[in-house]
Order: structure tokens, then C-alpha cells, then sequence
């Protein structure tokens, strides 16, 4: 093999945040961060490529790690440390020093978690979405035409996180007792959101422009037992027993035009939120068969067996160690990078 046809050898840097669990606190305290497992095994992966994989986990010393890391690129998984920008603190210090790296910008990060602005800018496109209203403290006026039931949930979490316990308000007394209860838990806004009892979907999406590829959707389905109110909501405790009380189907069950339709929805959100090289979409459809957007992930969990976006792509074919070699190569192909 010629030197000009030899895949490159890069050294790729992982950047992510692990659980360092204490004793004492809330269940769902960690949800969005990584075992060292996971790690590990997306470094066997990007080792399979003929790459070298560098751990650096992103905690208060991440500048001074990624400067002496001495990186072509960095694989970024990175959760961040606080606040509903913290998706935006690695992504921002690569850009500082020139670095590339896998997934999404910080702007697109933060607009994502940020539950109440990326429905916003959806909306604004025509895409439906429950209707909601961010209460930010006790003299936000709660709108009087609500129609209940309503959801709660912090307005900046992911993973599931705050989506635990009693979730659901059947009227304004109730509403407002829940809201005190999960601010003095999470300390942040809370979106309360018109809740649609209707089938839930999640879509996985890899690529970018006219390479993208969207995955069949994924149909969650939950018993009714996952939940102290008996709602069928994906919460934390659901996801995390999912064994139990999760029904996952892949390809889900629908009608062809249907089916085209989610995905076409999908990926117009993924286009409109500025998206890059991956992403999964959760959305509900409705008894009229309308699909409506509930949040976006731009930074998808990638834990082996247990990761929704990871169930997405085995299900459509890509197997785990492709499923990191794509997600690599698109990040590369987009910042003109020698694919592997």
C-alpha cells in the first residue's frame, strides 16, 4: 500500500466527564455522565482504526490536559461542569486552541439544552411542539388557558435528569406545588409542558449535508408501573430499569408515510438547530397521527447496550465500533481531514 492510500494515524484525544458518585446524593445527580466502561470501550474503537486514543477527562484542569495532550483531534463527549452553557465549555476551549473535534458547536450545544430556546427556534419553522410556558421563579404568572395534564422538568437537563418522582400536574394547586418542589430540588427554570399521551419516538441521525443519514425511528414503550403516577413518561427511573419496564422497537411499527414523515421532521429539526455528525430527536405523535417535538440530544449518550442513540444505529445496521468510526469520519470529513 502506497503512503498517499494509508489511513492516517491520528491521535485522537476523548474528552468526557466520569461519575464520581457521592454518598447522599439525589439519584439522578450524575445521569448525564459516563462510566469509565464507556469510555474505554469508544477508545477500542477509535484504536481499531489505526488511531491513537488519549484520555482526557474534562474536569477543572481540561486546558492546561489538552494542551500538553498534544492531539490532532478530539472525540468529544463532554458533559461540562454546571450551568445550562456547561455543553459548551469544551467544545469552546478546542476552538480556542485550534483543535477540531467531533459533534455539534457550543452555540448549538447550549441552544439544545436549553429545552425552552430550541423549541422556540423549532417552532418558529413550522414544526409543532407541546405548548409550554419556563417558569423562572414565584412571580412567573402561569398562563390561565393551561390545559392540563402538565409535565414538569428542569428546563437545562438531560439524560432523564429531574424527570423522576411525580411528573405530572392535573391542576393549577397541584402545578404550583411541583413547581416549589422541583425548583428546591434542581434550583434552575422548569418547563412546564402540555403533556401528549401518545406513542414516543426517538431518532438517531449521523452525517452532515447530503451525506446525512437518518435512522429508522425507535418507538419507546413504557409500563405503566415505570411510574409512581402511573403515566407512561420515559423517566429516570424507567431508563434506568429499563430491563423492566422499557419496550423498545426497532424499527418501530408504522405506516410507510408516516414513518417518512417523522424522519422528515427529524431531519429538519437536526438542520435547523445547525447539528453536526450526530444527533438523536425524541418527539410524540399524537392520536391524528402528529408528530411533536420534545427535546434534542446533540450529544447522545454512547454507553454499549444501554444508550438509546447506540440501540438507534445496531438496530439499523451499525454495529458499535462502526458506529464510532462513522461518527469520527464525519467529524473529519467536515473539518477537511483525512477520513480512517
Amino acid at each position: 500500500m502506497s503512503e498517499d492510500t494509508q489511513s492516517p494515524c491520528y491521535r485522537v484525544g476523548i474528552a468526557y466527564n466520569l461519575k464520581h458518585e457521592k454518598e447522599g446524593e439525589p439519584e439522578d445527580e450524575q445521569a448525564e455522565y459516563d462510566s469509565i466502561s464507556t469510555i474505554r470501550t469508544i477508545a477500542g474503537a477509535i484504536e481499531k482504526t489505526g488511531c491513537k486514543a488519549v484520555f482526557i477527562e474534562a474536569r477543572e484542569d481540561f486546558p492546561e490536559k489538552i494542551k500538553k495532550a498534544d492531539v490532532d483531534f478530539v472525540f468529544n463527549i463532554a458533559e461540562g461542569k454546571g450551568g445550562r452553557g456547561r455543553e459548551a465549555q469544551v467544545p469552546s476551549i478546542l476552538n480556542l486552541y485550534s483543535i477540531p473535534y467531533t459533534g455539534s458547536d457550543e452555540t448549538t450545544l447550549c441552544i439544545a439544552l436549553d429545552k425552552g430556546i430550541a423549541k422556540k427556534i423549532v417552532k418558529s419553522r413550522g414544526i409543532k411542539t407541546p405548548v409550554f410556558f419556563i417558569w423562572k421563579n414565584n412571580e412567573t404568572d402561569i398562563p390561565s388557558r393551561l390545559r392540563f395534564p402538565v409535565i414538569i422538568k428542569p428546563v437545562s437537563e438531560g439524560s432523564s435528569k429531574g424527570i423522576l418522582g411525580t411528573m405530572l400536574a392535573t391542576n393549577r394547586n397541584e402545578l404550583k406545588k411541583l413547581l416549589a418542589e422541583k425548583w428546591a430540588r434542581y434550583r434552575q427554570p422548569l418547563m412546564a409542558e402540555e403533556y401528549i399521551n401518545g406513542r414516543e419516538f426517538t431518532v438517531g441521525i449521523i452525517g452532515n449535508g447530503k451525506e446525512k443519514r437518518v435512522f429508522r425511528p425507535m418507538e419507546i414503550i413504557i409500563s405503566p408501573d415505570a411510574n409512581p403516577d402511573g403515566s407512561r413518561i420515559y423517566s429516570f427511573h424507567a431508563k434506568t430499569n429499563y430491563e423492566r419496564y422499557v419496550k423498545y422497537e426497532c424499527p418501530a411499527r408504522l405506516e410507510q408515510e408516516l414513518e417518512e414523515k417523522i424522519i422528515r421532521v427529524s431531519e429538519q429539526i437536526y438542520d435547523v438547530l445547525e447539528c453536526r455528525d450526530f444527533a438523536r430527536i425524541d418527539l410524540i405523535l399524537d392520536e391524528g397521527g402528529n408528530p411533536y417535538f420534545i427535546e434534542i440530544n446533540p450529544l447522545p449518550g454512547l454507553a454499549p447496550g444501554y444508550s438509546d442513540y447506540v440501540m438507534l444505529a445496531e438496530n439499523n445496521g451499525v454495529e458499535y465500533d462502526e458506529l464510532i468510526r462513522l461518527i469520527l469520519n464525519s467529524a473529519l470529513k467536515r473539518c477537511g481531514m483525512k477520513t480512517v
